[in-house]
């Protein structure tokens, strides 16, 4: 697959860091498109009952009731998330649920900050990393699918490595704003969880700009997340909107996201994704699949390098995608790309 060159980048030392080498070839039979397509196949069929087997959900409050987003009232917002986040405990704890009940617990502590939460149906929350009052540069995670409550942690981890690699003036947000898709289910398959998360997405993004017009604001989207993003794109007003680990966007090409900001995309070496056909097929009740691979030359984003790592080690603390995607937020890649670009 061609693709093009990053622009060289130097590390804290001055040194300009070598691209990681290739990882080994990755088979593109016939037999592994014929599967998928078999399998859209079925999709259309199971994607209109796949809600009638939903879990149990675990009871939980209203979110709280909040003031516009400012940044004056931050302390006064997080205090009145804090508030929630603890009678979500006790409901959960009440009603039997105590894995989730301790994730709560962790979640409630004083030196955790929530911009918005709501318990219920899974969880839809903003977590704050770093200083957002003074932050220069913001970069929002939009994360992917089989993210919930219950399995936070990677991407609160994931969030607290980018903002430390980021260094101070500048804040990350994990936002879990939209219902994701389990990794194996029909809903992975479409874009339906997408085009209702990039409409949640895309108001957040509306209402950050507006507490904080000077910020350089970043979406930094993993896996399903880049649909999402894909999707808000157009109404979102930010700097970068980076695809890493993506299947695809549901769009031939980064030009038809209509969207001012500089869109890159990045694979990691060994991420199975690659493995993905990127097909996009028609069926009797949906559209399954999402086409043009991002990494590839004729979506026409720009590349970075994400080292030689699977799917969930693009913020992995020390790691080559972790460094790129901080150069990113910070906007030297892309100042950089901008030069090369009118050279």
């Amino acid at each position: 697959m061609a693709s093009r060159r990053p622009p060289e980048q130097q590390d804290s030392d001055g040194r300009t860091p070598r691209p990681a080498p290739p990882g080994p070839a990755r088979p593109r039979s016939g037999r592994l498109r014929r599967t998928l397509i078999a399998g859209l196949v079925a999709a259309s069929v199971a994607v209109p009952l796949s809600g009638a087997a939903r879990p149990e959900a675990v009871p939980a409050p209203a979110p709280a009731a909040l003031a516009p987003l400012s940044l004056a009232g931050l302390d006064a917002r997080y205090a009145a998330n804090r508030g929630t986040i603890l009678d979500a405990e006790r409901m959960a704890e009440d009603h039997g649920n105590l894995r989730r009940a301790r994730a709560l617990e962790a979640m409630a502590a004083s030196d955790r900050h929530f911009l918005s939460f709501d318990g219920r149906d899974g969880g839809r929350t903003a977590e704050v990393f770093g200083d957002l009052a003074h932050a220069e540069r913001i970069a929002v995670l939009v994360p992917g699918s089989d993210t919930s409550l219950d399995r936070y942690g990677r991407l609160r981890d994931g969030a607290g490595a980018l903002a430390d690699q980021l260094g101070p003036r500048a804040a990350v947000i994990a936002w879990m704003g939209y219902e994701a898709p389990a990794t194996i289910s029909p809903e992975v398959l479409t874009s339906g969880r997408a085009a209702v998360g990039a409409s949640q997405l895309a108001s957040f993004v509306e209402t950050l700009r507006s507490a904080a017009p000077v910020a350089r604001i970043s979406l930094l989207c993993h896996s399903y997340g880049s649909v999402v993003c894909a999707r808000a794109a157009s109404g979102a007003e930010v700097s970068d909107i980076v695809l890493y680990g993506s299947p695809g966007t549901g769009f031939d090409t980064a030009a038809a996201l209509h969207t001012g900001a500089t869109v890159w995309a990045g694979r990691g070496g060994d991420d199975w994704v690659a493995d993905v056909p990127h097909v996009r097929v028609e069926l009797p009740v949906c559209t399954v699949g999402f086409g043009t691979d991002p990494v590839s030359r004729h979506f026409g984003a720009h590349l970075f390098d994400a080292g030689p790592g699977g799917h969930s080690d693009y913020l992995r603390p020390g790691s080559v995608p972790l460094r790129n995607l901080a150069r990113i937020v910070n906007g030297r890649t892309s100042q950089q790309a901008r030069e090369a670009r009118h050279a």
